[in-house]
């Protein structure tokens, strides 16, 4: 089934030195990208993670230190690559558990700024679990009936991502072709940051949701624990938590 777009699309896939988000950096990044016509346009490149890939992981996907020796770095293709994505949409799989997130964090510490919560995000894998419960070469053959060659190469993984999303329309009527309807269907549901670690409560004000302070407003929190904030800066959350965090700060102190 071809989508029905108000926006173009971009299907992307990460591969990585590891899975978290803080510390582990991107060594290659895939897209293709869906325009409102239908017309598709597909980009692969190696990224130079500024640090050692671990044998195990390079074991997963194949990409050595040797691969990206010479690859640009993240910050040497961030505006370039935020120029090609601006005014998209985002879809993956497991993209809003990991690869949105790690991207985001990327992006920040490039300081190029681009807002990635005001996209719409449809996340794959979450609409398979929903319907189905498996893993993205299961989904590949449950919904496309084709075997996944190449699994773990960011290229193979995001044309599959595609053609199950596809699939996926024409297998469930009650999906609706609509990105707005999949991604409200595939999304970090009330997230405030990509982590988790602050929630929206239904009055739309942000509550922490984690730690010992799980299910307090951050607002009353910053007021009563300041030390809390110098925490979080300090310790090892993702980038856009801190940034989160910064913001609720600067508006309870009247800068926001």
């Amino acid at each position: 089934m071809r989508l029905q777009l108000k926006n173009p699309l971009v299907f992307f896939d990460l591969e990585t030195t590891g899975v978290n988000i803080v510390s582990d950096r991107i060594v290659e990044i895939s897209y293709l990208k869906v325009f409102v016509s239908g017309e598709e346009e597909r980009k692969t490149r190696l990224i130079n993670p500024e640090m050692p890939i671990p044998p195990e992981v390079t074991a997963i996907h194949g990409i050595s230190d040797d691969d990206v020796k010479d690859a640009p770095t993240f910050k040497m293709i961030a505006k370039s690559l935020a120029a090609q994505i601006e005014g998209c949409d985002l879809a993956g799989f497991n993209s809003n558990r990991f690869d949105i997130p790690l991207l985001a964090e990327e992006f920040l510490r490039a300081e190029v700024d681009i807002d990635l919560m005001r996209r719409k995000f449809v996340d794959i894998q979450t609409i398979y679990h929903k319907k189905e419960q498996r893993t993205l070469s299961a989904a590949y053959q449950f919904y496309c009936n084709k075997e996944l060659e190449n699994a773990h190469t960011a290229a193979a993984d995001t044309k599959a991502t595609y053609e199950i999303l596809q699939a996926q329309l024409d297998r469930y009527p009650d999906l609706k072709n609509d990105i707005a309807f999949l991604s409200e269907y595939s999304s970090f549901n009330n997230h405030v940051d990509f982590a988790g670690r602050v929630i929206y409560n239904d009055r739309k004000q942000e509550v922490i949701n984690f730690g010992k302070y799980k299910g307090r407003l951050l607002e009353e929190v910053l007021q009563e624990d300041p030390g809390y904030y110098g925490w979080i800066m300090q310790g090892d959350f993702a980038l856009h938590t801190k940034k989160v965090f910064t913001a609720v700060m600067l508006r309870k102190n009247g800068r926001g």
